[in-house]
């Protein structure tokens, strides 16, 4: 027996049909067929309690935040701030100061490289990412870079999705200013050392910038214990609404960078002689929050949270495992992307069929798969492939569903080829 295979047996068993009755959309069925929904690295649905925590909200609670004398909004503000406290626990930050409420994980790396990149990335710096990277952490440095004249390095993603850790090291130099990676890709599956990257990085006297949308879904994510300077990730994936991201950063970080926007909340003074910034982390919250899925983010949080997580892993690389084997089974399949130790992710090509027509087959079956470049166009240059079929798993998904996506392709197989 394998080590992997011994810690999975000795992982407590996992009951998936109590953890499906708590996903109200997965008893639904599209076009005569049982939904099998495997499009989670793209938005995961969402359990009973945070479809209920939001209709609470707006149906007893709501109001707007941190401004108005009475009882609505003061239950509003104490539920918007008790959500930020779930964040920072979940993450073990320090303290809910470095807990940045943005409208996704998109907004809260745009808000790294327009705040701390335009104040502290100057013309011939460097900013390393890798070929594997989503285009929200590689179009606002490419921003950055026309904004300032730094230079954007790339480590090279190897055929079978790995990246080398020596790569990174040959790549972070006396020149580096930020580190910005993928904690997993969504693509591939990968996931990628980010302790052993963050040691680098800081050698180096460079920060690191972990997109974590990915990560933060398939094992718990401690800051403090992967040493990175900025994490970022988004609600939707996390079983909870869109609408809502996260921005961690070390308070001395933000301390240091300037606003990223203004308006109401975030400031202290106003003047037409000049402004002063509310405390942190109000200084980067303008306007109207998102209320209410902050909160649904909090509940989704506590949902995570009560469930035994190394199970939930465990279950998800049965899964995986399980469906890399049918799938390298089907006659004209390649699977994209097979890096050892990966997370429940799986993309592939079909010889003959176009991606989007594979997922349009499988439609007809009620099997949901995502299809096109996933945001990652770099990515699929450098796999060869205009674009692959993706299967992604969640703590909701069962081995019959892989049977049936298996089933649907060899039936996608013989209408396409």
């Amino acid at each position: 027996m394998t080590a992997a295979a011994r810690r999975l047996s000795s992982v407590p068993a996992f009951d998936v049909d109590a953890i499906r009755a708590d996903f109200p959309i997965l008893a639904r069925q599209v076009h005569g067929k049982p939904l099998v929904y495997l499009d989670s690295a793209a938005s995961a649905q969402k359990p009973r309690a945070v479809i209920e925590a939001i209709t609470r909200a707006y149906t007893d609670d709501y109001a707007n935040v941190h401004r108005g004398a009475y009882y609505l909004s003061e239950t509003s503000t104490v539920a918007y701030e008790a959500a930020r406290e779930k964040v920072r626990a979940f993450i073990n930050a320090s303290s809910t100061a470095e807990i940045v409420f943005t409208k996704g994980a998109t907004e809260a790396i745009n808000l790294i490289a327009a705040s701390y990149g335009r104040a502290f990335i100057k013309a011939g710096d460097e900013i390393v990412l890798t070929a594997l990277e989503h285009h929200s952490n590689i179009v606002p440095w490419d921003l950055l870079r026309t904004a300032t004249g730094c230079v954007i390095r790339v480590v090279p993603v190897a055929a079978d999705g790995t990246v080398a850790l020596s790569d990174f090291a040959a790549s972070i130099g006396p020149r580096t200013k930020l580190v910005a990676v993928a904690h997993v890709s969504n693509v591939l599956g990968t996931i990628l050392p980010i302790r052993a990257i963050a040691d680098l990085a800081h050698a180096a006297g460079a920060k690191i910038l972990i997109d974590g949308c990915q990560g933060i879904v398939h094992a718990p994510v401690d800051v403090r214990a992967l040493d990175c300077d900025f994490y970022a990730f988004s609600g939707h994936k996390l079983y909870g609404p869109t609408g809502i991201g996260v921005l961690w950063a070390r308070e001395a970080l933000l301390d240091a960078m300037p606003p990223y926007q203004g308006g109401g909340d975030m400031i202290e003074t106003v003047a037409f002689s000049g402004c002063t910034w509310a405390p942190l982390p109000a200084k980067f919250e303008a306007g109207t929050p998102p209320i209410v899925q902050a909160i649904g983010l909090g509940a989704a949080i506590d949902y995570v949270t009560a469930q035994d997580r190394d199970a939930v892993r465990a279950h998800e690389e049965r899964l995986l495992a399980y469906a890399t084997a049918q799938l390298g089974q089907i006659p004209g399949l390649r699977l994209i992307g097979t890096a050892p130790g990966k997370a429940a992710v799986q993309s592939f090509v079909m010889d003959g069929a176009h991606p989007h027509d594979i997922a349009t087959v499988l439609d007809r079956s009620g099997v949901c798969v995502r299809a096109g470049h996933h945001c990652a166009q770099p990515l699929m240059e450098v796999m060869g492939v205009p674009a692959t079929a993706r299967a992604s798993f969640a703590m909701y998904n069962t081995i019959t569903e892989v049977d049936a996506l298996v089933t649907a392709l060899i039936k996608a197989r013989e209408l396409l080829t």
